[in-house]
């Protein structure tokens, strides 16, 4: 079970910025994700990076319960 950090709009779109999801992959991981967050979260998800220990991650990437899997949705300005 992998800790999942979600930022900026993920968060907004998962109601949360924290989150522990079972998954041997990164991808599975992902999967599940989408499963709990639901369409709004999924869509943030398609243009998201994605990072696994601070490096950048493939799906395919496996994933323990000491690791910290992250979404970075792209950034936006113009607030305000």
């Amino acid at each position: 079970m992998a800790t999942l950090r979600l930022f900026a709009a993920a968060r907004e779109a998962a109601g949360t910025g924290r989150d522990v999801v079972p998954g041997p992959t990164v991808g599975a991981v992902l999967d599940e994700a989408r499963v709990r967050y639901g369409e709004g979260f999924a869509a943030v998800l398609a243009t998201a990076r994605i990072w696994c220990n601070g490096e950048p991650a493939e799906p395919g990437d496996p994933v323990t319960d000491a690791d910290e899997v992250a979404v970075l949705p792209p950034v936006s300005g113009g607030h305000g």
